[in-house]
This record gives C-alpha cells, structure tokens and sequence, in this order.
C-alpha cells in the first residue's frame, strides 16, 4: 500500500533566492515596528490632548510625507544603488523614531511625520515598498512569484499583529511603575529606531549586482515605462482609488474610532488588531491557491468584495461585539488581493520594467491614500461615528468592479498560456 503524503508548508518557495529570504526578514522587522506604532499612536497623541482632527492631521503627514519619499525613489531608483536606497530610507526610520520620542509640540510631530517614515497602517505604504518590490520580483521563478508575495506580505502582516498585541507592554510598565502612561509611550518611539538600526545589517547582505572595482554598484540606466505604459497607468488610477477608499480606515483611525464610539482601551484595541493581523497574515497562504484556480483577476476582487461590505456592516452596528465580529471577519478577507496584486502587475510588464512599473503603482497609491485621513477626521469631529468606515467600504466597492470590468479580459500571461 502506498504511503499517504503529507503536503508539506514551506515558509518560501523552493526557487527563492537567499535576497528574497533577506527580503521577508526585513518585511517582518518593519512590520513589527509598524503595528507597534500604528495602534499606539492614536494613544499616545489622545493622551497629549491632541483633538481628532489634529490626530488626523498627523496621520496625513505620515501618508503624504511616504508618497513624497517614495515619488522620488521612483525618480532616482533606475540611476542609484537600490541598496543604498534603502539604507537612506532606514536611516530616516531611525530619524523618525528619535523624533517622536523627542518632541511634543503638534507643529513638530506633524512636521517629522511628513519627512519621515511613520506608517499609520495595518498594511505597507512605506518608502521601502517599491524597491524591496522591484527586488524581491527577482528572487523567485515565475510559477512561484504570487507564493514568493504572498509569504513576504504573510512575514509583515503576522509581524504587525504581534507589533499590535506588544503595544500594552507600556501601559503595564506604566501601572507598575506608576509613570505617566504618555511618557511611556514616548519612550516607546525608540523600540521604532531600534528596528531601523537592525534593517541596516539585513539590507548590508544584500547581494551587490554590478559592483565596480570599489564595491559600489554600478550606475543603471534610466529605463521608463515604454511597452507597458498603457496598462500600469491605467492599473495606478484604479489601486489610487483602492488607497484613497483605504485612507478612511488606516488602522490608526480605526483605533481612534473604537476609542470615542465603544471608549475601548488601548490595550484592548492592540488585543484586537493582534487577532485581526492573524487573520490577515493567514489569509495570504490562500491567496496563491485561489489565484491558481480561478485567476488573479478574480482573486483580487471576489476577495475584496466581501471585506468592504463587512467594513461597512461594522460601522453600523449597535455594540462593540458586533462590530468587532465584523472587522475581524473584513480582515479574514481583505488582504487575500495584496499578493494577487502584486504578482498581476509584476506579470503584465516586460522584466526591465518591473521597478518602474512599482513604482507608479504605489506612488500615485501614497498620494491617494494620504488626504482621506483628513476627511475621516473631520467626520468624527462631526459626529458622523461610522462615517470613515462607512466612505472607505463604498469606495473600495467601486474599485473592484472597476478593475473586474477593466482587466477581467487581461489575464497574466501564464494564465493565457495555461489556457
């Protein structure tokens, strides 16, 4: 009799690259940092005495500042040693870090979140996503590229969940030591720095293509989207409309909303957003699955779908249990499209337009995404509770019957091959 047999995880594909690897581990580091902060955020400037529309106003900065940072990555990525461009970007993740920690003044928070690297969101939108993107499209073959997106997503998304459940550590620390809850999460920015200061010896092993006789690597070429123009353009629009519905419902909003609709605990939110980032993070192992058996395309949106209409349910729920059970059942869903995503846009464009083609996709994504804060804040102040999550879930709907209309015709090619 033959012996049953028993399918096997592996945390990468088997064609991965030890850059891919390196990649992955650097996707969970700032993950970590990001759900950390992300959740304690709202917090901590509630906490200053900051108003809803202040704390909102930082937010944006964050956003905005990511989109201005990742535009001119985008510029200069195609002349300049991708990893040097990222050693810049840690180098201004540390920057940020010491910067919350040091200032308390609103002018100066809300000036550091523009310039620097603070991420306000359960997802990734930082100016690391585009090269680490461009990179890591290389570290595996084609038939394992969507699984090879789906782990790294999968390594931040469970690193943010644990980043989300840490961030009662300082509320504890300050009940026993009897601090200020507020100066303890202050000192708290600098576990922020600390992880930029552990990216620099991650992203130092990352192989050096096209040295010169110095070491350094050699200049490329500037390589603008030609064949490929029509179709990452028309994409950008549709993932700018995705991020813009996405901005009503950054994590931190969502925490601030919890706050003043159910007067949660920070504590209890970060519990919350450790569950939900589980959730999210699992999910992305049945993203290549599906894609496999019904398209990237429809991966993307029949995924989505649901999660906006949960995302909308939350906000209209008359307690904090129901609306809860909706959120954790919107993120079980929402992620799922990351990886599809992703892997779709690096399929359709030739493989010397890969980097340009991440980065239109996801500056015009950081620009979009990074005025919503403002106006879910300014419907808080209103008294409009479920607005934001109310205005994100219906945006995102269009979206994606946007993109099944637009592309559903416009299968990757190993799926028109497989076909």
């Amino acid at each position: 009799m033959q012996a049953a047999v028993i399918p096997r995880f592996h945390l990468l594909p088997a064609s991965a690259t030890a850059d891919a690897r390196r990649l992955v581990t650097a996707r969970a580091l700032r993950g970590f940092a990001d759900g950390f902060v992300s959740v304690m955020l709202a917090s901590y400037l509630h906490g200053r005495g900051f108003t809803a529309f202040e704390i909102s106003a930082v937010v944006t900065g964050t956003l905005l500042g990511s989109a201005v940072l990742t535009l001119a990555v985008g510029l200069m990525g195609y002349r300049l040693s991708r990893r040097r461009l990222l050693f810049a970007s840690t180098g201004l993740m540390l920057a940020t870090g010491f910067g919350f920690a040091l200032a308390t003044n609103f002018w100066v928070l809300l000036a550091v979140a523009v310039i620097g690297t603070m991420n306000p969101t359960a997802g990734d939108v930082s100016v690391f996503l585009p090269t680490e993107q461009s990179l890591l499209s290389e570290g595996a073959a084609d038939r394992d590229r969507t699984s090879l997106f789906a782990r790294y997503n999968l390594s931040g998304l469970f690193a943010a969940a644990l980043g989300s459940l840490v961030v009662g550590v300082p509320v504890v620390i300050a009940r026993l030591e009897g601090w200020p809850l507020v100066e303890v999460q202050r000192a708290s920015f600098l576990i922020y720095a600390l992880v930029a200061a552990i990216l620099v010896l991650v992203y130092a092993r990352l192989t050096p293509e096209g040295d010169d006789a110095e070491g350094r690597e050699a200049p490329r070429p500037a390589a603008p989207l030609r064949e490929a123009r029509s179709i990452v353009i028309r994409l950008s629009l549709l993932f700018s409309l995705d991020a813009f519905g996405g901005g009503f419902v950054v994590q931190t909003l969502i925490t601030l909303w919890l706050f003043e609709r159910f007067d949660m605990a920070v504590s209890t939110a970060g519990a919350i957003f450790f569950v939900s980032g589980l959730l999210s993070a699992l999910s992305q192992l049945g993203s290549p699955w599906l894609a496999k058996r019904i398209g990237l395309i429809n991966t993307m949106v029949f995924t989505h779908l649901p999660a906006n209409a949960f995302l909308i349910l939350a906000a209209l729920m008359p307690n904090v249990y129901l609306a809860i059970a909706f959120l954790l059942a919107r993120m079980l869903l929402s992620a799922m499209d990351v990886p599809a995503r992703q892997s779709y846009t690096m399929a359709v464009v030739p493989p010397e337009e890969r980097a340009a083609a991440a980065s239109v996709t996801n500056v015009p994504r950081s620009l979009a995404s990074a005025f919503a804060p403002l106006l879910a804040g300014w419907l808080l102040t209103m008294g409009a509770s479920g607005g934001p999550l109310i205005a994100g879930g219906a945006i995102k709907i269009v979206y994606d019957l946007l993109l099944l209309w637009q592309f559903r015709s416009h299968p990757p090619p190993e799926e028109r091959r497989a076909a």
